[in-house]
């Protein structure tokens, strides 16, 4: 197999690289899969890389809110850097291949920002349940020291559970063809190339995943339950539409987010293929980290308003 060099241990041949088959069956349409997926890479770093300037620039939106926004920015930079050069480079070339170390790499960044970025969004969430169902406390609660420890927090446990995860993966042997029927390193396809059984530590790996997934999508939704509740009890219409704003473009990213996450999550069995897999990983690694900045400035009042105070104190329109 062209790609996928094996070595010997005992009876074993073992893989030193892999092979991302995922669009093997499109080999007429990468020249435009890749010009597609170039062309939202391009927009997603850019669309990011203003969110995280516009905030830094204005000092109206040095508030929690936009401090947890520029760090999902910043994360959503990484997130789809970790996977979308590789992506456009395997379309361009015949041979899609991938050490083992090099997909060790790939598997630890995607998988640690995959659950920062939940944790990150509860934290979102949580912030906006304190402004509109406790805004007397609302300094006090999300000062800045709290602001600081809940990031912290949030990347601490990314990176803590999912480099175990990672570690534990590339502790097994792997062997055969190395075909990875997709196109990133992702934990379960890496894994079935296992020469051993796991199914023992696919049922602990489910369960941590659980418990570490699910927590931070619990308190989301609990606290935009009580974030609803209180919206629905403010007696004018006025008052509801100001509150229901201030959390409406977090609400569409998360659901964006949970969304394709789940569709991947529960699917029944005899539904489930590889062609899902890659459907559901292209969503919430290509497409939602490009939706995010859309959301994010044509949904939000404050952002807009910091884009278009930039713009007119634009060197280039000055001298227009």
């Amino acid at each position: 197999m062209p790609g996928s060099e094996p070595i010997m241990s005992g009876n074993r041949s073992l893989c030193t690289t892999f092979t991302f088959v995922a669009f093997s069956s499109l080999e007429e349409l990468q020249p435009v899969l890749f010009v597609v997926f170039l062309t939202i890479y391009l927009f997603t770093v850019g669309g990011n890389l203003l969110i995280i300037c516009l905030i830094g620039a204005t000092p109206s939106l040095h508030t929690p809110m936009y401090f947890f926004l520029v760090n999902v920015s910043f994360l959503e930079l990484c997130y789809i850097t970790s996977v979308g050069p590789q992506m456009l480079v395997h379309l361009l070339v015949e041979t899609k291949t991938i050490s083992v170390r090099g997909c060790a790499a790939q598997m630890y960044v995607f998988t640690i920002l995959g659950l920062t970025e939940c944790c990150l969004l509860a934290a979102m969430a949580y912030d906006r349940f304190v402004a509109i169902c406790h805004p007397l406390h609302y300094t006090l609660l999300m000062g800045p020291p709290v602001c600081l420890k809940l990031a912290a927090a949030s990347w601490t446990t990314g990176v803590v559970v999912e480099s175990a995860q990672t570690t534990w993966v590339f502790t097994l042997p792997f062997c055969g063809t190395g075909e990875i029927q997709h196109f990133l390193c992702d934990i379960m396809p890496v894994v079935k190339l296992a020469c051993v059984d796991t199914s023992h530590n696919e049922t602990v790996l489910f369960a941590v995943s659980a418990l570490f997934v699910m927590s931070p999508r619990l308190l989301t939704l609990c606290s935009y339950a009580r974030v609803l509740l209180t919206i629905l009890g403010i007696p004018s219409a006025a008052g509801r539409r100001k509150a229901s704003s201030t959390c409406s473009s977090h609400v569409l990213v998360v659901s964006l987010f949970y969304g394709t996450a789940l569709f991947a999550c529960l699917q029944p069995k005899a539904a489930h293929s590889p062609q899902t897999d890659k459907a559901a990983a292209l969503m919430y690694t290509v497409v939602t980290p490009a939706l995010n900045p859309v959301i994010y400035t044509l949904r939000n009042q404050d952002v807009k308003e910091a884009f278009q105070r930039l713009t007119r104190r634009s060197p280039f329109r000055q001298m227009a």
